[in-house]
């Protein structure tokens, strides 16, 4: 049986395509990895990778495109509605077939100090790859960005767990770890007024502590300037407790009190086939459908529901 994981980069380039070929062809490259998608936002300035393969030919490719990262991205200049720390922003490894998460945090943790050595980027590590003792939730890692740390020493709390202690001067620095699957979902309104969005996003991250469906939902309210609209900016990182077509159903429902519509969704990278079952299940009103029901998941030979 073969053993798969998955890289799921987020790089703070999402205009310049020259750049974006150059990071996805640095994982083309690389034997035995298939890159799978490749998400990229003007208004966010950022670009997603998925891709997959056997842990050391993706670990490999993660060195590889984050090299081409550091090389292009110049994050003084840089300038996008998501929040960042660095070129090579977050780096996360997931096991999909025949991986422990241990494994996986192993494989991060090789890469981070890598990373740190031949690149001269600090990195920080998160999750099932967290140092004993150091933060491991990426939005404590990430807060203040790349302008509030850029020439500050790296001390305390804010030392990193591999590199030099300060920001790379036009890179900042890189967070590296092991995850479950999450699902990043936006949902754009139709409206411009960003406060009805950071308004959801707020009553989100308020009610997740009390609602089983919003547990370990992160929430942001965007402004997308290309298109004029505000967007509820999702990460469903416990997918198994929040449906997509329930957490759709809901900022639907808080949309409709501030007197405005969800005009469109969109899926960054990719998502598990249970979640898309489910929400298939939910619009057909079909709660015996499951996987099984699905033609091409047949077709992979591996696969064993």
């Amino acid at each position: 049986m073969r053993r798969v994981i998955e890289c799921v980069p987020n790089f703070s380039e999402g205009r310049n395509a020259d750049t974006i070929h150059a990071l996805a062809q640095a994982v083309r490259e690389v034997p035995g990895v298939r890159l799978v998608n490749v998400s990229a936002d003007p208004d966010h300035h950022r670009t997603v990778l998925t891709f997959l393969g056997e842990p050391d030919a993706v670990a490999e490719a993660a060195f590889r495109c984050a090299r081409v990262a550091v090389e292009r991205i110049d994050l003084r200049s840089h300038q996008g509605v998501h929040p960042r720390i660095g070129a090579v922003d977050v780096m996360p490894f997931i096991p999909l077939r025949n991986v422990q998460m241990s494994e996986c945090g192993h494989i991060a943790r090789e890469t981070g100090y890598r990373i740190a050595n031949d690149l001269q980027v600090p990195v920080y590590f998160y999750e099932h790859a967290a140092l004993p003792g150091r933060p491991a939730d990426l939005p404590t890692i990430r807060r203040g960005g790349f302008e509030r740390w850029v020439a500050r020493p790296l001390t305390g709390d804010r030392a990193p767990d591999a590199g030099p202690a300060f920001l790379h001067p036009t890179a900042g620095a890189t967070i590296v770890g092991a995850r479950g699957p999450l699902i990043a979902f936006n949902i754009n309104l139709n409206t411009d007024r960003v406060e009805v969005a950071q308004h959801i996003a707020r009553t989100i991250r308020r009610e997740r502590e009390r609602i089983p469906q919003l547990a370990g939902v992160r929430a942001l309210g965007l402004f997308l300037a290309s298109r004029g609209v505000a967007q509820v900016s999702l990460n469903l990182t416990q997918p198994e407790h929040s449906p997509l077509w329930w957490v759709l159903d809901y900022v639907r429902r808080l949309a409709d009190e501030q007197g405005v519509q969800v005009m469109e969704t969109e899926l960054i990278g990719v998502a598990p086939a249970s979640a898309i079952v489910g929400v298939a299940a939910h619009c057909l009103r079909n709660s015996a459908l499951n996987e099984e029901h699905i033609l091409d998941l047949w077709l992979d030979p591996e696969w064993n529901p």
